[in-house]
C-alpha cells in the first residue's frame, strides 16, 4: 500500500511540475491543482493509514493506544482541500479575466509566432 501511494504521489508531483513549466495559464492552474493533490496525499500518508479504527481515542481502550487513527492528518487534509478549492477558483477567475483583457492564454500575454520560427529554420 505504501509503495502504491508513494508512486502515486511521485507521479502527481512530476505531472504538476511539468504543467507548471508550461506557458499556458490553464496548464499552470492544473499543475498547481495536481501539486495540491500530491501534498494532500503526502500529509494523509504521513499520518499512517489505519483502516477500521475509530478516529478518536475511546476512554475504555486507554490501555492500548494503537486502537485509534490519528485525526490530525485528516483535519489538515480537509482544511487543505478547502483552501486549494478556493485557490483554484480564484486562479480560474484571474486566468479568464487575463484572457479577456489580453486575448492570449499565455502567462506572459504574448502568443509565439510559429511562422517566424519556421522561417528562421530555413
Amino acid at each position: 500500500m505504501e509503495l502504491a501511494l508513494s508512486s502515486a504521489i511521485g507521479i502527481l508531483i512530476a505531472a504538476g511540475v511539468y504543467l507548471l513549466l508550461r506557458a499556458r495559464s490553464f496548464d499552470l492552474i492544473l499543475g498547481l491543482t495536481l501539486l495540491s493533490y500530491a501534498i494532500n496525499l503526502l500529509i494523509f500518508t504521513m499520518g499512517r493509514l489505519v483502516t477500521g479504527k475509530p478516529p478518536v481515542l475511546n476512554p475504555s481502550l486507554t490501555s492500548t493506544l494503537a486502537n485509534y487513527a490519528d485525526p490530525l492528518p485528516q483535519a489538515l487534509v480537509l482544511t487543505a482541500i478547502v483552501i486549494s478549492f478556493a485557490m483554484t477558483a480564484v486562479l480560474l477567475v484571474v486566468a479568464i479575466r487575463n484572457r479577456a483583457d489580453s486575448g492570449s492564454d499565455h502567462v506572459d500575454g504574448h502568443e509565439p509566432d510559429h511562422n517566424d520560427a519556421a522561417e528562421t529554420k530555413r
